[in-house]
This record gives structure tokens, C-alpha cells and sequence, in this order.
């Protein structure tokens, strides 16, 4: 979260949050150590967005060689006419900013090792392909096929999620889809296809090897989704991973249908997944791309009048993933998405009238700086032996395109001790926070403000704050109606 409460006047408990629970009573040194040695790092990345194109002229022999000559094609340097092509490119495909290219990526990857060199684990949430990426390609090969260009967006993925491994050998990589991977454009996709089958070759690869692989793939080939049990040292802990493009409002098939067969099958496979997990006692992160909830950027974009007649813009077309997740809140330790390339988090609030928890969900920063942030990625704190997140950091780097880029934190979750866990009870407090002060005049509100856009100190959600307050805690268009409209917004 980007609130870094009592930053000034808490570093004393600070220093104690580094072994235990901030403000617990003591326990001595031994439960200290305990506690220490029960926490581990992990690495959070979100729409890498790599191009290929950033270079046209590579471009074509990337297309004609295999993975493992792409950095050395890459290496080399810029054709004569790569900034004029790619200004071209830009142009034709009414791109409304630059994605992540070589050289970016590989600051980002030698960044993101000297922050986290003793990461257990990686999750990366969906985008990992260029924007406009079916024109770009179409620009480029003037003769191609559907099956060409497939496979192009295949060695595309193959190669992002190989050089994430390639930084990190040994640990393993969990990897979501998003609505631009796709063999057949943004926000389209089949389900069963042979294209999620050759993706999810290089996606359940960068598994544990204690993984159940060949179920992993068969489930990824039928909609891009998987479950498996997280590797040690998580403890009884088990990763489910959704492609909820098939739950976009947007979505269609390949051939253009607007059909949910697929998201309902998911829904009901993610509902057996959860009750296995609840049958024996296990605890459970949900991975996805698109967050549940509602889109507040469209939503006032479009100057959709919520107090009125209209519905609030949602990311996706059913409250369907939202009910599940809340209906078994006492499994799911936590939710992680992306899509918008903000900093944020959401809380998935409890179903009405129930006693049970409600969903902590964080929402993972951008590599790609297209949005106009600076790049960034993620560094968590997570207690093994709860599945808890602790703690992270967001660290940013020093210009958008890599080269000579320096990467720095830029702030922490917690710093304080009334923010030692990101959970849904401590997510409850701070939406209370939150709507108690509609100005923005607190410090956490404004440091929530200010850390929004990575790298960017704009205030870009300030004159919406009271509304957007309300999407962080109201998953639901009836839910977010209700809090606007209570509060005279």
C-alpha cells in the first residue's frame, strides 16, 4: 500500500517490524529469530509489455530464430534507421506510448536481482507482450499468416518468461496471462486453443519441479488457468492462477463472438479449487490479471452519472469472481492482480450480512512506463507460515527507457506499527481512514495520493479521491452506488 504511516516519528518500531509483529509483546530472542526465519522475500512484476518491434529491422530476424539467439540479436546495436522506424511504427499504430524495450527490460532484471537476491519465488501477473502488438506485427511482416504471427507472439512470451528465470535460476516463477497475450489481439482469445497449449508449455516450466506439471498444463490449455501447491519454504500453501481475460467486459473469441462459456467453466473450476483447499485446510492466493471491481478511470472518463441512471464501469462483465472469492474469504490469504500499471490495492468486502473475512487483493505496478509512470516492480515480505503478506516495496527507476537507469525504492508498505500486515482487518482500518477524510488532509491519504502513479508526484487521483475511496472497499456496482451516492458525491 503507499501509506507509510507515523514514517517520521516510528522508526524505532520499524526496526522491530524487521524480526516480529510491530508493538507484540515480547517474546524473547528465540520467538524473534522464529518469526525471522519464517519470512521470506518475494518478487512482484506486472505488464512487462515487452517489444519485440522496438527495432524493426531485428524484428524480422528475431522472427526467423530461436529464443535462445534473441539476446544476441538484441545485444547488437541499433539499426541505422530504428528510431526513424520506430517513429513510424508508433504513427501507424496510433500507439499512445512507448512499451518496454530491450534495454529496460534487462535494467529492470538487473534491478530487480539486487533488490531481491534471495527471492523464493515470482509472481508475474499478466501482460507480458508489447501493446498493438497484431498491427505492429502486421506493419512489419507485410506477408504472415495467423499461424505466423502466433508463433511469433509464442517466442515473444517464451522469451520474457526465460529471461525472468534466466536471473533467477532455480526459483520458481508463477505467471498469469493478460488480455494482450493473445494470438489473435488485445482482449480476444479461445479457450482449448493450440495457443494456450504452446504458451503453457513455457509457463508450467518455470513451475516448481514439485508441481504437478501435467495437470498444471492440461488445466492452463483449457482456459489459461492452473492450481498448484506453492513451493517451500511456503508452508500448506496453494497458488490457483486465473487468465480472467475470459471475464473482461471486452472479451470476445478469436472470431469476434461475445461467449462466456469459457469464464463460466472457470468460475466453476476456481470453485472446486477453493473447496478442496478448504476440505484440507489449506491456504490460498488467487492470481489474475484484470482485478474484480470497478473501473473508476472509465467510470468518470465516461462521466457516467452513478447516482443516477447509470452503472458504474467494472473491469469485468459478472460480479462472478468477486462472490467466489468472498464466499471462501477463510482460505484466501490474498489476491493479486494488475492491469492498470498503478500501485493499488482493493479489499474484496464481506458478503452482506456475513461475519467472515473479507479479501485483501494488491495490485502490482508496471514495468512498461506507456501510462506515462516511471517503471517499477514489487518486492514482498511474505510469512510462510501463515501465507501472510507482511510487508513490500516498490522500487522505481530513474528514467523509462533503461539505459543508464538507476532503480531506488521508492517507499514502503509499512514503516509503522499499526501497518505491519497487508490483510483484509488492516485494509478494513484503512478504508475507514480513508472515507473519514475526503479532503485528502491526513498523511496517509496523501501519501496513498502520491505513491498512485509510480514516479509521478502529479496527485492524478486527488480530485476524485471520496469516489475513488469508495472503489477500494466496494467491489460491486450496487456497493460503489451506495458509498458515492451516500456520501453526496
Amino acid at each position: 500500500m503507499k501509506t507509510m504511516l507515523f514514517r517520521r516519528g516510528a522508526i524505532a518500531c520499524a526496526v522491530l517490524a524487521l524480526s516480529m509483529l510491530p508493538c507484540a509483546s515480547a517474546g524473547g530472542q528465540a520467538r524473534r529469530s522464529a518469526a525471522a526465519q519464517s519470512t521470506v522475500s518475494a518478487l512482484m512484476l506486472s505488464d512487462i509489455h515487452f517489444d519485440p518491434f522496438h527495432d524493426p529491422a531485428k524484428t524480422r530476424r528475431l522472427a526467423s530464430a530461436p529464443v535462445e539467439e534473441w539476446n544476441r540479436i538484441l545485444e547488437e546495436p541499433p539499426s541505422p534507421d530504428q528510431a526513424a522506424a520506430f517513429t513510424a511504427l508508433q504513427e501507424r499504430c496510433a500507439a499512445r506510448g512507448v512499451d518496454t524495450p530491450f534495454a529496460l527490460l534487462q535494467s529492470s532484471l538487473e534491478a530487480e536481482h539486487r533488490a531481491a537476491p534471495l527471492a523464493k519465488f515470482i509472481t508475474v501477473s499478466g501482460d507480458l507482450v508489447a501493446h498493438n502488438f497484431t498491427c505492429r506485427y502486421v506493419q512489419v511482416f507485410s506477408r504472415n499468416t495467423p499461424s505466423d504471427y502466433a508463433a511469433f507472439v509464442e517466442k515473444t512470451i517464451d522469451y520474457v518468461i526465460g529471461e525472468v528465470r534466466r536471473t533467477f535460476p532455480g526459483v520458481p516463477v508463477y505467471v498469469a496471462l493478460g488480455n494482450n497475450d493473445s494470438n489473435c489481439g488485445d482482449n480476444r482469445l479461445d479457450g482449448g486453443s493450440d495457443f494456450l497449449a504452446a504458451v503453457g508449455k513455457s509457463v508450467v516450466a518455470a513451475l516448481p519441479e514439485s508441481a504437478d506439471r501435467e495437470k498444471a498444463l492440461a488445466d492452463f490449455t483449457a482456459s489459461g488457468s492452473y492450481s498448484v501447491m506453492m513451493a517451500a519454504p511456503m508452508r500448506n500453501t496453494r497458488l490457483i492462477v486465473l487468465d480472467d481475460l475470459f471475464m473482461l467486459t471486452q472479451y470476445t473469441t478469436c472470431g469476434g463472438k461475445q461467449d462466456r462459456t469459457v469464464a463460466e467453466e472457470q468460475i466453476g473450476w476456481l470453485r472446486q479449487q477453493l473447496a478442496a483447499a478448504r476440505l484440507h485446510k489449506q491456504r490460498v492466493w488467487v492470481m489474475g490479471h484484470i482485478p474484480p471491481g470497478v473501473d473508476v478511470y472509465s467510470t468518470f472518463a465516461k462521466m457516467r452519472n452513478v447516482c443516477g441512471s447509470d452503472a458504474p464501469a467494472m473491469f469485468l462483465a459478472s460480479d462472478a469472481l468477486t462472490d467466489v472469492l468472498r464466499e471462501y474469504a477463510d482460505v484466501v490469504r490474498l489476491g493479486i492482480f494488475a492491469h492498470t500499471h498503478m500501485d493499488e490495492l482493493r479489499l474484496l468486502e464481506r458478503q452482506e450480512g456475513a461475519k467472515g473475512p473479507a479479501v485483501a487483493i494488491k495490485m502490482v505496478s508496471s514495468i512498461s512506463p506507456v501510462n506515462g509512470n516511471d517503471p517499477s516492480f514489487t518486492v514482498a515480505r511474505v510469512d510462510t507460515a501463515s501465507a501472510m503478506l507482511k510487508d513490500y516495496a516498490v522500487f522505481i527507476a530513474s528514467n523509462k527507457t533503461g539505459v543508464d537507469a538507476t532503480w531506488s525504492k521508492e517507499y514502503d508498505y509499512s514503516q509503522a506499527c499499526h501497518r505491519a500486515v497487508f490483510s483484509a482487518p488492516e485494509l478494513e482500518k484503512l478504508m475507514i481512514e480513508f472515507k473519514a477524510d475526503p479532503d485528502a488532509k491526513k498523511e496517509e491519504s496523501r501519501e496513498f495520493i502520491h505513491y498512485f502513479v509510480p514516479g509521478d508526484t502529479s496527485s492524478l487521483i486527488k480530485p476524485l479521491w471520496p469516489q475513488y475511496v469508495c472503489a477500494l472497499g466496494h467491489a460491486t456496482a450496487k456497493g460503489f452506488a451506495g458509498c458515492v451516492c451516500s456520501a453526496g458525491h
